[in-house]
């Protein structure tokens, strides 16, 4: 069974900075599409970035030139990096992992930006 394990959340100062992690178990991630979904309160969840298995990304238009997406096939691990982090940042963030037509969720890790 796939297991994605997101980590790296936490609470932070407005303009301050995070890394999130999302682990993946098994061995085809080189081959899969991640993409990284947060859940604001209340909210569906939207994209705001994704990188694929060529490591190619892309990023909605309210993180661009904040966050950076990157990948490790060694490791088997995506990464975010969060930087000059707003309070509209506030969510929790899964990620999602997109092999042969097949999506596959984790459990997400909060991000709370607050003073």
């Amino acid at each position: 069974q796939v297991q994605l394990v997101e980590s790296g959340g936490g609470l932070v100062q407005p303009g301050g900075s995070l890394r999130l992690s999302c682990a993946v178990s098994d061995s085809i991630f080189s081959i899969s599409t991640m993409t990284w979904y947060p859940q604001p309160p209340g909210k569906q969840r939207e994209w705001v970035a994704m990188i694929t298995s060529a490591g190619g990304t892309a990023y909605a238009d309210p993180v661009k030139g904040r966050f950076t997406i990157s990948r490790d096939n060694a490791k088997n691990t995506v990464y975010l990096q969060m930087n000059n982090l707003k309070p509209e940042d506030t969510a929790v963030y899964y990620c999602k992992r997109t092999t042969l037509g097949r999506d596959y969720w984790g459990q997400g890790t909060q991000v709370t930006v607050s003073a």
